[in-house]
C-alpha cells in the first residue's frame, strides 16, 4: 500500500495518529484522493472525522470548490469564484455540486454566497441519490439553508432517490419548523414516496404525532 493509499484508509478508519505522522512526512498527501477521485478531506467529512478534516485542511495549500463548500470556508470559496466562476455549476467526483456540499454540512455562509452568485438551486445530484440541493439542506435539518433555497425557487416537491420529497425527510426527523416552511412554499401533503407512503404517514411511523396531524 502507497502513502496515498494508507493516507485515505487512516482517514476512513479515524487512525488519526498515523493521519498525522504520514502529513509530516508529506504534507502533499492532504490532497490525496481514492479511486473514485473523491479528496481525503471531503472523505474525512462524510465519516465525520473532524480531527482528520482539521489535520487535512492545515496541511493543503488550497481547497477545491468542493472542499471550500464543504468546510464552509466562505472567504476561500468566494476567491474561487472569483477566478473561475464557472465553477459554482461543476460537479464533483462523486457527482455533487458546491452547492450541494455547503447544504448538507450546513455551511450557511457558503450556501448563502453559492445561491447570491447565481447557483442553481434545482441542480440535481449525478448519481443514484438524485437529490437536489434541498434535499441535501433538509438531510442536515437547516432551517436557515432551507429557507433560503425556498426563497430563491428551490422547488418544493422535488423528488429524489426513491420517490422521497423533501416533506418525506422532514417528517421522518420531525423538523415541524422546516415542514411548515416546505408547505408555505407550495410542498404538496398528499404526496407518496415510491412505497405509496405519505410524509404523514411517516412522520407517524417515527412517533411524530403531532406533526403528522400538521400534514394529514
Amino acid at each position: 500500500m502507497d502513502d496515498q493509499a494508507r493516507t485515505i484508509a487512516a482517514v476512513q478508519s479515524g487512525k488519526t495518529e498515523e493521519l498525522r505522522a504520514l502529513l509530516a512526512k508529506d504534507p502533499s498527501l492532504s490532497g490525496a484522493t481514492n479511486e473514485q477521485g473523491v479528496s481525503a478531506i471531503m472523505l474525512a467529512l462524510y465519516h465525520r472525522q473532524l480531527e482528520a478534516v482539521k489535520l487535512l485542511v492545515a496541511a493543503r495549500p488550497t481547497l477545491d470548490v468542493f472542499e471550500a463548500a464543504a468546510t464552509g470556508e466562505a472567504g476561500h470559496l468566494r476567491r474561487l469564484l472569483d477566478e473561475n466562476p464557472a465553477s459554482i455549476s461543476s460537479y464533483s467526483a462523486d457527482g455533487f455540486t458546491p452547492l450541494h456540499f455547503a447544504c448538507f454540512f450546513g455551511r450557511e455562509a457558503a450556501a448563502t454566497l453559492l445561491i447570491e452568485r447565481g447557483a442553481d438551486v434545482a441542480s440535481v445530484a449525478q448519481n443514484p441519490m438524485r437529490v437536489m440541493p434541498l434535499h441535501s439542506a433538509g438531510a442536515a435539518r437547516n432551517t436557515a439553508i432551507v429557507s433560503a433555497l425556498l426563497d430563491h425557487g428551490a422547488p418544493a416537491n422535488a423528488r429524489q432517490q426513491a420517490g422521497w420529497t423533501p416533506l418525506h425527510a422532514t417528517a421522518q426527523h420531525g423538523d415541524r419548523e422546516i415542514a411548515e416552511l416546505l408547505l408555505k412554499h407550495g410542498a404538496d401533503r398528499k404526496l407518496t414516496n415510491d412505497e405509496g407512503i405519505t410524509a404523514s404517514a411517516l412522520a407517524e411511523k417515527n412517533g411524530h404525532k403531532a406533526l403528522a396531524e400538521l400534514l394529514a
